[in-house]
């Protein structure tokens, strides 16, 4: 980690034994809602942040280039502001006693595995016990579709897209960075993110003024795309029902199908895995996605894959922690 030794004499903790304290606390309690309700998230300041100044520099009689230049400007003040304030937390973490507080309580808040599993889980969920109303009323708030145009197999299909594409941006990428730079690397990366999903749409309003934000989260996703693509591929082998043999090969025939350069990674080893098409064509308020399908099983989902995707996907959260732990051990023996 190039962050560890910013300050001369380290009187925190390890910051990548910090890591595995987080991850297996937030695989325990979660998103810390109670503590929420009292003190703004952090991710919920940076969206503000990022929609007052959306709001205040991409007005549409801009010229495209105007409005690409603004979107720049957007994005370095953000990600700059992120990198201040992490290396800030960074600092504290490493010269007083109790600074690894913060860091600690911020990493819980800044990882999502038990929350996506939670927001999959209850997909799941609606659609086996509640009907399919009510399982479109849960997906509408994890992924862009138009819920009212899904049937049960495209619910289905939709929800575990979402756990494997989100198991790159909400767990596998924020500790890929946190590895590499520490609490600076990870804030900066959920800067982008954010700034991604909030302005980085190809529709007019979003074309040029989002165009830096969501090149930059390509970029900044490109390697844990591929890891977490990988620890799926690993994971099915220790999954019952899951193919290791199809994961690999569908991802790396199909991930390129994907109209992200990222995104196909984790979807297509998780289709191969279960034997499932995934992507395909999909409906969104702007208009129709007639894209090819990743995979060559059936399109034909059911609650009963949704849970076969979620086993995959804890035990390829253990995976990832586990890689983490590796490196500590590696790093502690070195340092004795």
């Amino acid at each position: 980690m190039f962050i560890f030794g910013l300050a001369h004499e380290s009187r925190g903790f390890d910051p990548l034994v910090l890591l595995l304290a987080a991850l297996a606390v937030e695989a325990l309690v979660g998103e810390m809602r109670a503590l929420f309700r009292i003190v703004p998230h952090p991710v919920r300041l940076m969206g503000g942040a990022i929609g007052w100044l959306e709001g205040k520099l991409n007005r549409e009689r801009r010229g495209q280039m105007d409005r690409a230049m603004r979107g720049a400007f957007v994005v370095v003040a953000v990600t700059g502001a992120a990198l201040g304030v992490g290396w800030g937390v960074a600092l504290l973490s490493q010269t007083h006693a109790w600074g690894a507080i913060p860091e600690f309580v911020l990493l819980v808040a800044l990882l999502a595995q038990r929350g996506l599993y939670a927001r999959v889980r209850a997909v799941g969920l609606a659609l086996q016990n509640e009907g399919l109303a009510a399982a479109r009323d849960k997906v509408s708030h994890i992924v862009g579709r138009d819920p009212a145009r899904l049937d049960a197999h495209g619910v289905a299909r939709a929800g575990i897209e979402s756990a494997a594409e989100n198991f790159c941006d909400a767990v596998v990428a924020p500790v890929f960075w946190y590895v590499l730079f520490g609490f600076p690397g990870l804030l900066v990366y959920k800067a982008v993110n954010t700034m991604d999903s909030m302005i980085g749409h190809p529709t007019p309003r979003y074309r040029a003024f989002g165009f830096a934000a969501a090149r930059l989260d390509d970029v900044l996703n490109l390697i844990p795309a591929r890891l977490a693509g990988l620890f799926l591929v690993v994971a099915a082998l220790f999954v019952p029902s899951a193919r290791p043999a199809g994961a690999l090969r569908i991802m790396l025939r199909d991930a390129g199908k994907h109209r992200s350069p990222n995104a196909g990674w984790p979807e297509a080893a998780m289709a191969g895995a279960l034997g499932l098409a995934l992507a395909g064509p999909r409906a969104y308020a702007e208009g129709t996605v007639d894209d090819p399908w990743i995979g060559d099983g059936t399109g034909r989902a059911t609650a009963h894959d949704m849970r076969r995707a979620l086993y995959l996907y804890v035990v390829a959260c253990l995976i990832n922690a586990m890689w983490v732990a590796a490196l500590a051990v590696v790093r502690l023996n070195l340092f004795e």
